[in-house]
């Protein structure tokens, strides 16, 4: 397969446009950003076309797919028994990062919601993405583009690395925003259930006088609701750590490991932030960002990760991020990517 590459600009071409529409309805698979993460799109009624995402990513069947529309009204058409509060989360926070769980019309194939009588819905906010579901004027399933259980692409470039030649069609559309896939939220519930932390955070939902609660762990036997809950995500290829405590502490353990992987001939790698970058004796300190900044360091995460494998880092050290309203949303990909591997320093 040779993969066919378009530009921002090509997407007003009338052939481009025929392209695109005809490679999805055909069961095609075609790639573009969204302001969260670049997806792997499919019709979402088109059984080739959903086999080919979980082909081409190596995804478990039984991890559930997201459906993108570009209004309310076509979220109805696939989607029953909303609960009273649906519709004010739809009104305030849709176009944007933000998918609902709801209970799914018949018309929706089992395929993409792993077995359950549910779906997610999103309405993304990025130009391209609400262009392409125009153009093949049908939902698109769209998970994250990436071979699945390594960091999310949020640049075309780790796209191309993933996917080249794998998939019919990408869509350069430079950098994802937000960095950081949608806040997932169960509304089938008497009250809302956040199921995946994003940038529309619970304090956000509780400003509207909506009640919501936070996910509990799920058995590992357990259909996952939504993508991200049951397998491992996010992982570079490096054994990830987080070191939590005190500052010094936290600077002075991960010099004392960089120290000591060097001496075996290992490659270490630190992610830090602006502020603490040159207390790193390291050629892989990378910085994710300002540390008052934390759009900033959601953007960068995946980035990071990937950065990271790009230069073979056998052991990377990061430090924890418990400030600001977006600190759940990082530390939960931060987690899942180190499988839950942190050392605690100030017990």
């Amino acid at each position: 397969m040779k993969t066919r590459i378009y530009k921002q600009d090509d997407l007003e071409n009338k052939l481009v446009q025929e392209d695109i529409k005809k490679t999805l309805l055909q069961g095609g698979n075609v790639i573009f950003p969204t302001e969260t993460v670049y997806g792997i799109g499919a019709y979402a009624l088109s059984e080739k076309g959903i086999k080919g995402i979980y082909e081409v990513k190596g995804r478990p069947s039984d991890n559930p797919l997201i459906m993108h529309v570009t209004s309310i009204e076509d979220v109805k058409k696939y989607t029953k028994e909303h609960m009273s509060y649906v519709e004010t989360l739809m009104e305030n926070f849709w176009p944007g990062p933000m998918t609902l769980v709801l209970k799914k019309k018949d018309i929706v194939p089992n395929m993409i919601t792993g077995g359950l009588d549910s779906v997610g819905m999103r309405i993304p906010g990025h130009h391209i993405a609400k262009k392409v579901i125009e153009i093949a004027g049908v939902p698109i399933c769209a998970p994250s583009a990436n071979i699945s259980g390594r960091p999310s692409a949020t640049l075309f470039e780790h796209v191309l690395e993933d996917f080249k030649d794998k998939v019919d069609i990408i869509i350069d559309g430079g950098k994802s925003e937000v960095g950081l896939e949608s806040t997932v939220i169960d509304v089938t519930r008497e009250f809302p259930v956040i199921l995946r932390p994003g940038v529309i955070t619970k304090d956000m939902i509780e400003k509207l006088s909506i009640e919501v609660k936070e996910n509990q762990e799920i058995d590992k036997s357990d259909v996952p609701k939504a993508p991200g809950m049951k397998y491992r995500h996010y992982a570079p290829k490096g054994q990830l750590i987080i070191v939590d405590g005190k500052l010094e502490d936290v600077i002075s353990y991960m010099n004392q490991k960089i120290i000591e992987h060097t001496e075996k001939g290992l490659k270490t790698g630190i992610i830090c932030t602006e502020d603490t970058k040159n207390r790193f004796p390291s050629a892989f300190a990378i910085s994710i960002g300002n540390i008052e900044n934390e759009e900033e360091i959601a953007s960068n995460l995946f980035l990071t990760l990937r950065h990271m494998d790009k230069h073979d880092i056998d052991y990377i050290y990061s430090i924890s991020f418990h400030q600001g309203k977006y600190s759940e949303a990082i530390m939960n990909r931060l987690m899942k990517a180190a499988n839950y591997n942190v050392i605690q320093l100030d017990t």
